[in-house]
């Protein structure tokens, strides 16, 4: 299912150019790896009306699944984004905010002063979030996956099983990713792009490595360090000639020929891009996933937990 969002940061200083905008990127970054598209971004000062038209926009004309702003939450007298939040939705939901300066508590006692709202317009969530790029992100990491939910009751008219457990995330598009790098600031520089689609499959690592009989791999139990995996494409990035970098982990009980991870990396000549590629997808396997394969006979699977180093 594809769900899709806009981005908006609430920045005076942002909006006349003076402070560059990193929450913004940075909330985008985690959406699109958790399979969301966003389709707006925009930066706008901390003018009550101007976000309170901004939003309107995003819900009833362009009919986004969720709207993110970052900014504008503390006790500046400029910081009115919960204020034009909580004008323009017909019911909050108040739990996601709660649950943000909990997780933020856990950080900083100054957690509980963030102001940020939440709610409800038409078929649309909307979900304040601090203006600070660390916070943003780890205000949004708390709350993804049930927001997520939240969303699929929209669109279900509410009957959606609040008791059913999370899903996965879903895969990517590569042909989106592919589609928002070709129309990025940085796109003109780009001479080739290499890609890496990982799948869980049938042979277990014994057998590849060493030619030991082993029954086949049923499936396979998948976890990773979203911190390090962000760390590492980062690192990444910093790579000459390199200009754009994108991945996505799977994670839960997956089965043989189920994705476990997509990499998209592009740069200027072929020697940089295949170096940052290569260097990336050996920095996730080997740094950022733990995987338990789990093999043997139906009914009989016999699991075996390491790092993933293959």
């Amino acid at each position: 299912m594809s769900y899709t969002a806009a981005v908006l940061t609430i920045s005076d200083k942002g909006a006349r150019g003076q402070r560059e905008d990193t929450s913004g990127p940075a909330l985008c970054g985690i959406l699109r790896e958790n399979g969301w598209e966003v389709t707006r971004t925009a930066i706008l000062p901390d003018e009550l009306e101007q976000i309170k038209e901004a939003l309107i926009r995003c819900a009833d004309e362009e009919r986004v699944d969720l709207v993110l702003t970052t900014g504008g939450t503390g006790f500046s007298s400029r910081d009115v984004t919960p204020e034009a939040t909580l004008a323009v939705v017909e019911r909050e939901t108040r739990g996601i905010p709660e649950a943000m300066r909990a997780e933020s508590m856990r950080i900083t006692p100054r957690g509980c002063l963030s102001r940020a709202a939440a709610g409800i317009r038409g078929g649309t969530l909307i979900v304040n979030l601090p203006g600070s790029e660390k916070a943003a992100r780890e205000n949004l990491l708390a709350v993804l996956e049930p927001v997520r939910h939240g969303v699929d009751m929209l669109r279900s008219g509410g009957s959606a099983d609040c008791a059913a457990p999370a899903g996965r995330p879903a895969p990517p598009s590569m042909d989106q990713w592919l589609r928002e790098a070709k129309a990025g600031p940085d796109a003109g520089r780009i001479g080739m792009y290499l890609t890496h689609n990982g799948v869980v499959r049938e042979t277990a690592r014994a057998a590849v490595r060493a030619g030991e009989p082993t029954a086949p791999v049923r499936g396979m139990r998948f976890a990773y360090d979203r911190a390090g995996m962000e760390a590492a494409v980062a690192e990444t990035r910093r790579m000459e000639g390199i200009f754009y970098v994108r991945a996505w982990l799977n994670e839960g009980v997956l089965e043989a020929g189920e994705d476990i991870m997509y990499v998209l990396v592009g740069g200027d000549i072929r020697p940089h891009v295949v170096e940052a590629l290569q260097f990336l997808v050996g920095k996730l396997k080997s740094e950022c996933v733990t995987e338990e394969e789990l093999y043997g006979q139906a009914g009989g699977a016999h699991p075996a937990a390491m790092p993933m180093t293959d």
